[in-house]
C-alpha cells in the first residue's frame, strides 16, 4: 500500500484550489499529495491511468494503484479527514448515478460560480513537499 495517496485537481478552478486547501489543513497526517491535473506530472498520472489528459471535469483520487473520479473520489478522502467529517459517508447510501450527476452539475459551473485563474496554483514554501513535482 502507498504511503500516501495523490489528488489530481484542475489547477485553474478557483473551487478545486479552495478544496485543496481544505484538504492541506484537514490532511494532520499529511498522508495526500497533490498535482494540477495540467501540470507535467498530473498528465504522467493520467496517461498511466489511461484517464482523459484534457478533461478536467473531475478531480481524480489515487489510491492503492487505483483511480477513483467523481463522487467516489469525492467519498473516499474520509480516511484523510478528521473525525468529524466522518458522517460524509452516509452519502455512499445515495446511488451512484445521483451522486454523479451532482458531482457533474457542479463541475460543469464551478467557472461560473466560482471563478478561473489564468495559471495553475503555484504551492507555498511551507505546502511544497506536499505537490508532486519533476
Amino acid at each position: 500500500m502507498a504511503q500516501y495517496s495523490i489528488i489530481l485537481f484542475d489547477g485553474v478552478c478557483n473551487f478545486c484550489n479552495g478544496t485543496v486547501n481544505f484538504l492541506l489543513k484537514q490532511d494532520k497526517k499529511g498522508k495526500l499529495r497533490f498535482a494540477a491535473l495540467q501540470s507535467a506530472e498530473g498528465q504522467k498520472l493520467l496517461q498511466q491511468y489511461n484517464l482523459p489528459t484534457q478533461n478536467f471535469g473531475s478531480f481524480v483520487l489515487i489510491e492503492d494503484r487505483k483511480a477513483f473520479t467523481q463522487s467516489t473520489a469525492g467519498l473516499r478522502l474520509y480516511k484523510h479527514l478528521p473525525w468529524y467529517w466522518q458522517w460524509t459517508q452516509v452519502f455512499w447510501l445515495v446511488p451512484k448515478f445521483l451522486r454523479d450527476a451532482v458531482y457533474d452539475f457542479i463541475a460543469r459551473n464551478r467557472y461560473q460560480w466560482f471563478g478561473k485563474r489564468e495559471v495553475c496554483r503555484m504551492p507555498s514554501p511551507e505546502e511544497r513537499q506536499r505537490f508532486l513535482s519533476s
